[in-house]
């Protein structure tokens, strides 16, 4: 595809999530489903080892010299939030040696439900839950599972061996999501491969275009707080700027939009 004019780099898509939910997975379905129509390469993210790049290398899902692995020495996040330096130079390094490239996936190390990229690294970022992680994860929330721009249901082929309700994990997903994208997700399930290759086309169409703006999850999305003695058994609690840190039941009642 040629390079637009207003996209002079590749499209840099984030991928997150907790330890074992099937990023590195992700990564190589997406590498399959595209990979012969467009120019991929992928940043993978380690604490002490190389071990997802060298998964994906063996999986022989692109030209092993497009995967580059990144070791972080620290907590996942910290490299692709706080001090995203050794990301960002593997991404512009990868983008130097193969240019132009399309798309720069970059997979978090495993973390837990507050990871989230800063915008300053991708410009759009999936966040990975996988059924085997129990039923009601979608419903804890946290910021990337509010407000990544894609939330994926994993391995839905799982849920049957281990007793998840896939319809209601997502319902629950996208009573927390407001609305945004939430895609059921088994490698074995050509329509939803071919759902995941849509989304990223079209994120990577706006790109181009220039009118895909990144968000910023942030460290702490809306979140709901239990109490027995409220009207609805618990108000919605939003970190906005007018009450950063107050608990306090008046700063959300009952119905109020949590992205307000």
């Amino acid at each position: 595809m040629p390079d637009s004019p207003l996209a002079p780099r590749a499209l840099r898509l984030g991928v997150a999530g907790p330890v074992g939910t099937g990023k590195s997975s992700l990564i190589a379905t997406v590498c399959r489903a595209l990979a012969t129509e467009l120019r991929l390469g992928v940043i993978t993210n380690d604490i002490y080892t190389d071990e997802d790049a060298r998964f994906l290398r063996s999986a022989g899902v692109l030209d092993p010299d497009r995967i580059r692995a990144v070791e972080t020495g620290a907590c996942p996040h910290t490299a692709i939030r706080d001090d995203i330096t050794a990301n960002l130079l593997a991404a512009e390094d990868l983008e130097r040696d193969f240019a132009p490239l399309d798309i720069v996936l970059i997979e978090s190390g495993g973390d837990n439900l507050t990871a989230t990229f800063s915008p300053a690294l991708v410009d759009a970022q999936i966040f990975v839950l996988d059924v085997a992680g129990g039923g009601d994860v979608a419903r804890k929330g946290g910021p990337g599972i509010g407000r990544a721009d894609l939330l994926v249901v994993n391995k839905t082929d799982l849920a049957p061996y281990v007793g998840v309700d896939v319809a209601q994990m997502v319902a629950d997903a996208e009573a927390a999501r407001d609305g945004r994208a939430v895609l059921a997700l088994s490698r074995h399930d050509a329509a939803a491969v071919a759902a995941l290759r849509t989304w990223v086309l079209t994120i990577l169409a706006s790109h181009r275009a220039g009118t895909h703006i990144a968000q910023d999850p942030g460290p702490m999305a809306p979140h709901f707080h239990a109490d027995d003695e409220h009207p609805d058994g618990g108000f919605i609690h939003s970190h906005t700027e007018d009450a950063p840190h107050n608990h306090s039941r008046t700063h959300a009642g009952a119905g109020m939009n949590p992205n307000e």
